[in-house]
C-alpha cells in the first residue's frame, strides 16, 4: 500500500474518532442540562452551608473505626430489602439487627471507598459512614440480577462495602448536587483542600452536577443541628475510582492498584511558582481540579494532615481489606505524597 494512501487512512480514522468523542460529549452535556432544567432548583431548609469541620486532635482519630466508630459497625444478621439497578457495581439495601439500613456493595470499589472515606473524614471532610465487611450472610435475598453472583445459595457473601443510609438526613443527589466551579466555597482553602485530597488519592471520577446524565459524584446532605436548624453539608459521595492510576481516558485509569498508585507519586506536583502549584493529575474534570490552587491552600491542607502517622494510615488500610503487601505499598506512597505537599508548604514559608 502506498505511503500516501496509508497516511490518508490513518488521518481520517483519527478525525472520525475525534469527531465521535466530541459528538458523545455534546450528547451528555445536552442531556445533563436538560435533566437539570427539568428538576429545577432544590428546596433547601438549611441556614448555613459547610464543606469542612475541624476533626480535632489527630492522635485521637481512630482510622480503623472511621466516622461511625467501632460501635457503629453493621450488626448482623442482615435482612434483604431491595437490589439497586443503578451504579457501576452490584449493590443492594439490607437491614441489620439494630434496624439500620445499609447499602451493601461489591466489586472493584469496595476497598477504595472504605479507605478514602476514612482519610477524607480524618482530614475534616464530610463522608458517608462506611465499613468493609469481610464475610456475612443476608437473609431473604430474592430475584437478584447483578448481585446474584455476590451471594451463594445460603445468602453468604464476602468482601462487601456497607454504607449507612442515615435516617433523618435530607439528601440532594444528582440534579440537585453541586458543581466544582459553582458552590459557596469557591476560592476557599476548604474547597481547594478537598481538590488536593482528591488528587492525593488519585480519584479521577470527579463528576459533578454538570454531568448528571452520567451520574454526579457530589451531593448536599442537610443535617439537623438544632431543634429548628439544619446545615447543608457539601461532600463527595463516591470515592470508588481512586488509589490506582489517574488519567484522561478509560485506558489509562485504574482503581485500588498499589503499584500503579505508587508509580504516579512523582507526578503529583509538577511545578511551583510564587503563588500557584501545578499538578500532574488528570480526571473527568481535570481543569476544575488542578486550576486555581495556591501555595497557601497547600499549606492550609498540609497542616490538616501533617500529623497522620504511618500506623494510622496502615490501620485504615487494614480496616478496608488491604493485604499486607498493599498496606506497605499504599502507606509508603501516601507518605511520600504527604512529603511533596510538605515541601510546597515549607517553600512558601
Amino acid at each position: 500500500m502506498p505511503a500516501s494512501k496509508l497516511f490518508l487512512i490513518v488521518f481520517w480514522t483519527a478525525v472520525s474518532i475525534a469527531a465521535g468523542i466530541w459528538v458523545m460529549r455534546g450528547f451528555w452535556w445536552l442531556r445533563s442540562a436538560w435533566k437539570r432544567r427539568q428538576a429545577g432548583e432544590a428546596r433547601m431548609h438549611s441556614t448555613q452551608s459547610v464543606i469542612w469541620r475541624d476533626p480535632g486532635p489527630v492522635e485521637r482519630i481512630d482510622f480503623a473505626a472511621g466516622p461511625g466508630g467501632h460501635d457503629g459497625a453493621p450488626a448482623p444478621p442482615f435482612t434483604f430489602v431491595e437490589e439497586h439497578a443503578t451504579g457501576s457495581q452490584p449493590c443492594m439495601s439490607v437491614r441489620d439487627a439494630r434496624g439500620r439500613v445499609w447499602r451493601a456493595k461489591w466489586g472493584a470499589e469496595v476497598n477504595t471507598e472504605t479507605f478514602c472515606t476514612r482519610l477524607a473524614w480524618a482530614a475534616g471532610y464530610f463522608v458517608e459512614t462506611t465499613y468493609f465487611v469481610a464475610v456475612g450472610e443476608i437473609a431473604g435475598a430474592k430475584d437478584l440480577q447483578r448481585a446474584k453472583a455476590c451471594l451463594d445459595e445460603t445468602g453468604q457473601f464476602c468482601n462487601a462495602r456497607f454504607e449507612l443510609d442515615e435516617a433523618g438526613v435530607v439528601k440532594h443527589f444528582d440534579e440537585h448536587s453541586w458543581a466544582w466551579n459553582e458552590n459557596p466555597f469557591v476560592g476557599s482553602h476548604e474547597l481547594n483542600g478537598l481538590k488536593i485530597l482528591l488528587m492525593l488519592l488519585s480519584n479521577w471520577d470527579n463528576k459533578d452536577v454538570r454531568d448528571v446524565a452520567r451520574g454526579s459524584n457530589t451531593a448536599i446532605f442537610e443535617h439537623r443541628v438544632g431543634k429548628r436548624r439544619r446545615e447543608a453539608r457539601y461532600l463527595i459521595i463516591d470515592w470508588g475510582a481512586a488509589l490506582g492510576a489517574w488519567g484522561g481516558n478509560v485506558l489509562s485509569r485504574g482503581r485500588w492498584n498499589s503499584e500503579a498508585f505508587a508509580a504516579q507519586t512523582d507526578q503529583l506536583i509538577t511545578g511551583l511558582d510564587d503563588t500557584t502549584v501545578s499538578w500532574g493529575y488528570a480526571g473527568q474534570r481535570t481543569a476544575d481540579a488542578v486550576n486555581g490552587i495556591l501555595v497557601s491552600d497547600v499549606r492550609w491542607f498540609y497542616h490538616r494532615i501533617a500529623g497522620f502517622t504511618d500506623a494510622q494510615i496502615a490501620d485504615a488500610l487494614r480496616a478496608s481489606g488491604a493485604t499486607a503487601d498493599e498496606v506497605l505499598t499504599f502507606t509508603k506512597a501516601i507518605l511520600e505524597r504527604f512529603e511533596k505537599l510538605r515541601a510546597v508548604a515549607q517553600a512558601a514559608g
